[in-house]
């Protein structure tokens, strides 16, 4: 695995310490209940929910305009660009901020990097568009590779705790989810996008059973064995909900147990809705186990 990646003016030095993915959601219907279109002047919202982001810490701010809640809509790829695109331009023109757009789709993808965008991060990991990786490859920027089998009709949907799936079935939970991200890397790698610039995500919440959710996350390490970082995103999710019959309103320490958790694991960034709390999290637990 390469020891380092730059990105822009930063560089970021794998296995030294965790670093921070702060979510901007522009959506109407995020699952967490932060989505940013509620009325309110979207691009001062997400201004200040920027600042307080970088000031808290974070070391990237991930832009997406569609949910990715189990059994959300999707969007056109109109109404995803004129969510993000507003936002990315005015964030990179307020903040020397490392900006990540969070999309699936190629000319979405596009759009952000030429607005401002610095990488992408891909919920199915360059399999539902195949024009992504070209564009990738294109502007030699870095993406994050998610591991995905969600599906409509293996999702549930309770009030208060949200959706989860169940009834997904995998030979070898971990043997199964390595070799699709390697397949994602295999399309990357085709388009021409250098080792250097893959991350992985384990898919934490997509596609997986709350007891599947809960090995993956601690077993992340093995994934991290492929070689390559690894970004996770357990922030408010479901598994964390049922596990403790509470609402995204109220799943902060559940959150923190699965960043600690993911740190030891050996994880490198952690995507998050609570940055202040969770970089807390993240550098007193790189503080007893990155030494």
């Amino acid at each position: 695995m390469q020891n380092s990646l730059k990105i822009n003016n930063r560089t970021f030095e794998w296995g030294t310490r965790t670093y921070i993915m702060g979510i901007l959601n522009v959506t109407p219907d995020s699952f967490s209940g932060d989505g940013l279109i509620q009325g309110e002047d979207v691009i001062q919202a997400a201004l200040e929910q920027a600042g307080g982001f970088i000031e808290a810490g974070a070391d990237i701010l991930d832009v997406g305009g569609e949910s990715t809640r189990p059994g959300a809509e999707t969007v056109s790829v109109e109404e995803e660009l004129a969510r993000v695109l507003p936002v990315v331009k005015k964030l990179d023109a307020e903040f020397d901020a490392l900006i990540s757009i969070d999309t699936y789709k190629a000319q979405v993808a596009e759009d952000a990097l030429q607005a401002g965008a610095c990488m992408v991060n891909d919920v199915w990991g360059l399999r539902a568009d195949p024009d992504l990786a070209k564009v990738v490859a294109q502007y030699d920027v870095p993406v994050i590779l998610m591991h995905n089998r969600s599906t409509p009709g293996s999702a549930e949907i309770r009030e208060q705790l949200g959706g989860r799936y169940v009834g997904v079935e995998y030979e070898d939970l971990l043997e199964d989810v390595k070799r699709e991200l390697m397949e994602s890397v295999a399309l990357a790698k085709k388009a021409g996008i250098p080792d250097a610039h893959i991350l992985l995500d384990p898919g934490i919440g997509f596609g997986k059973t709350v007891s599947q959710n809960l090995e993956l996350l601690n077993r992340m390490d093995e994934i991290r064995e492929l070689g390559y970082p690894i970004l996770w995103g357990p922030s408010r999710k479901s598994f964390i909900g049922y596990t403790l019959d509470l609402p995204p309103s109220e799943r902060v320490e559940g959150t923190a147990a699965t960043v600690a958790v993911g740190v030891i694991r050996g994880g490198d960034i952690v995507r998050v809705h609570d940055v202040s709390e969770m970089a807390r999290v993240a550098r007193m637990t790189d503080a007893l186990v990155r030494r």
